[in-house]
């Protein structure tokens, strides 16, 4: 089990999909995460995110976003990240249980291993031809982060609302 609450889950899941989904096609397509994408995100987070949680776990969920964002600040000066990827990772933050964290860790570690296998299998194939003007194809050995980071999310929220914790009486 879980310790984000189903009911949480089910509330974000609805808006945070659609945005993960457009972050990982943008990342492969262009090798960026668009700031519109990252600030709807956020904006999720405010507008939903009060009514999904507890006033107390929602105001302490910002301090997720700061401490994420600084990290990624840091992993980006040294070249370890991109600057979409760490911007996408903060606004992501508020959405996790802090409870959850060694299990995101697991999760995320397994989905970038997946991710990146897949992408470069992808385009070893004909399934390159599909989209033939993607940046992600030829940029040696970048990869679109986005693509796993987005995939982590959406995993996380649907797993959520599967085996999250039931609402609180």
């Amino acid at each position: 089990m879980m310790f984000i609450t189903a009911s949480a889950a089910l509330w974000f899941l609805p808006f945070v999909l659609p945005i993960c989904v457009y972050i990982c096609y943008t990342d492969m397509k262009g090798m960026r995460i668009p700031n519109h994408a990252v600030a709807a995100m956020f904006f999720v987070f405010v507008l939903v995110g009060i009514l999904a949680l507890p006033l107390d776990a929602y105001l302490w969920r910002y301090v997720h976003l700061v401490v994420v964002l600084v990290a990624g600040i840091a992993l980006n000066a040294g070249g370890a990240m991109g600057a979409g990827d760490a911007k996408f990772a903060a606004v992501a933050a508020p959405f996790i249980h802090v409870g959850d964290l060694n299990f995101l860790i697991l999760l995320f570690s397994a989905n970038l291993l997946a991710a990146f296998t897949t992408h470069r299998l992808a385009k070893l194939t004909p399934l390159r031809r599909m989209a033939p003007s993607w940046e992600s194809w030829s940029t040696g050995k970048k990869f679109p982060m986005g693509l796993a980071l987005g995939g982590t999310m959406a995993i996380y929220l649907i797993l959520g609302a599967i085996y999250g914790q039931p609402a609180l009486p």
